[in-house]
């Protein structure tokens, strides 16, 4: 494929010529593969699509030794993986703990010892000088001599963003395509968005922030206010059965922050939030993640803490509560997708909606990283309990009337009616005439109602 950025027009690999007034750039990123001698030899993959699983599936069939390269996020998922198809697994990292990016020091050495219990070998601060083997992967070799076995490799080091197309278009990039805050690249009319962007010498490579970013660039494209894209806090949390880790912002101390830390050894609990100006800027949580989505909150809105005990940041919750009981109805369940307990509840009580998978088909809650999913269990756990007595008030169509939009739908298929003075006339609306919301929102509903509204409606036109 080319950009003919003169021309603006796409030239596709079919040799199809494409004008355009606006293009987005959406193309990326391709896991990274560590340039050493051995890298293509059979029995070595990447961790990142279906395939990849497939293969990593098959090879446990046959073969019983895997080392998995990298110990961050995507590394230690791939590696439980392994460990759950009946393979020994070691993980290769080259940093001196585990989970660098999101992890502190203490909160990777316990998270260690729990994988360490699970099954994991660890060879920590190894950088890797080849793969040998035949045809077929045997084992690695290390740059301080010594070695492991493998009969499987699986590489996890991350991705590399994927910017040939826009290099050979002439598009400025550095690490990706370089964006301002409204996605707009350096050459007029064209945008990027993603993982294949850079943005303030950023290039996130999760999901949530493309969301963030998609927002901004739709209301751009189509002439709405807009304050820009600002960057995205990123949250992350391990989903691996029976280990409870998250992280937020930043998790490190510097000379501009200072610290608060609680450590629970004999129960394997670490908290520690690291504050700024008097407002929270990371936290780390390990054994114990049930106050992550309100710390997340108070760091996204910003909120000054300088007047709370800071003992209560720790505290989500009293006693045998659920935490999700202690949360506002608009306080965010699913930050991917902006969906909040309020959401959540109303869609339950709606569409009785009993299961995770349900919840996530309807309101998209923990159907992007899956961060989330614990938290949604949760709060269908706590609306199917006896101590569950919320509430979702149910809002009038408009001021026309005190019936719900699903009432007024309700009438309409009960009663028969067809048109909208009908409707206006039969439940007794208080304008005669109705209001500019009621009109479109009836003339909405009858046509889905009856498709020859539709037709009637346009034929009078």
């Amino acid at each position: 494929m080319q950009i003919d950025i003169e021309k603006k027009m796409i030239k596709t690999d079919k040799e199809r010529e494409v004008d355009y007034d606006k293009l987005i750039i959406g193309t990326g990123s391709v896991p990274f593969l560590i340039p050493i001698p051995g890298a293509d030899k059979e029995g070595v993959m990447t961790f990142r699509t279906i395939e990849d699983c497939q293969k990593m599936m098959e090879g446990s069939k046959r073969y019983k030794k895997a080392v998995v390269i990298g110990g961050g996020l995507l590394g230690l998922e791939a590696a439980r993986g392994l460990l759950n198809l009946g393979m020994e697994v070691s993980v290769v990292h080259i940093a001196s703990h585990l989970m660098e990016r999101q992890l502190d020091s203490t909160a990777a050495n316990m998270l260690k010892r729990e994988l360490e219990a699970q099954g994991m070998n660890f060879l920590l601060e190894k950088e890797t000088q080849e793969i040998f083997g035949n045809d077929r992967v045997e084992g690695l070799r290390f740059k301080d001599g010594t070695e492991v076995e493998a009969n499987l490799v699986v590489m996890a080091v991350g991705v590399r963003p994927n910017i040939q197309l826009a290099k050979e278009s002439g598009i400025e990039t550095n690490r990706a395509i370089v964006v301002n805050d409204y996605l707009e690249t350096n050459i007029p009319d064209i945008y990027a968005v993603g993982e294949c962007v850079e943005h303030r010498g950023m290039v996130y490579g999760l999901v949530k922030p493309l969301y963030e970013q998609g927002k901004v660039l739709a209301k751009q494209i189509c002439g709405a206010p807009c304050e820009g894209y600002q960057g995205s806090v990123l949250s992350t949390q391990l989903k691996i059965s029976g280990v409870d880790v998250f992280s937020v912002g930043q998790f490190t101390d510097s000379e501009t922050t200072k610290s608060i830390t609680v450590f629970d050894e004999v129960d394997g609990v670490y908290k520690k939030i690291v504050l700024q100006d008097n407002k929270m800027v990371g936290a780390v949580l390990f054994g114990d993640t049930s106050d992550g989505p309100r710390l997340l909150d108070m760091i996204l809105e910003k909120r000054d803490i300088s007047e709370m005990e800071k003992v209560a940041l720790f505290q989500s919750s009293e006693g045998n509560e659920s935490q999700v009981a202690s949360m506002a109805h608009g306080d965010m369940i699913c930050q991917c997708n902006g969906v909040s307990k309020g959401a959540i509840i109303e869609a339950v009580q709606k569409e009785g909606l009993t299961t995770v998978e349900q919840v996530k088909t309807c309101t998209k809650a923990s159907g992007s990283c899956g961060g989330c999913k614990p938290l949604v269990a949760e709060l269908l756990t706590y609306i199917q309990s006896d101590s569950f007595d919320e509430v979702i008030e149910q809002k009038t169509m408009c001021s026309c009337t005190a019936l719900t939009e699903d009432e007024v739908v309700q009438e309409i298929q009960q009663r028969n009616f067809t048109s909208i003075q009908e409707v206006m006339d039969g439940l007794n609306w208080e304008k005669s005439e109705g209001c500019a919301i009621c009109r479109a929102a009836l003339h909405y509903y009858l046509g889905m109602i009856y498709p020859e509204y539709e037709r009637e409606q346009e034929a009078l036109l």
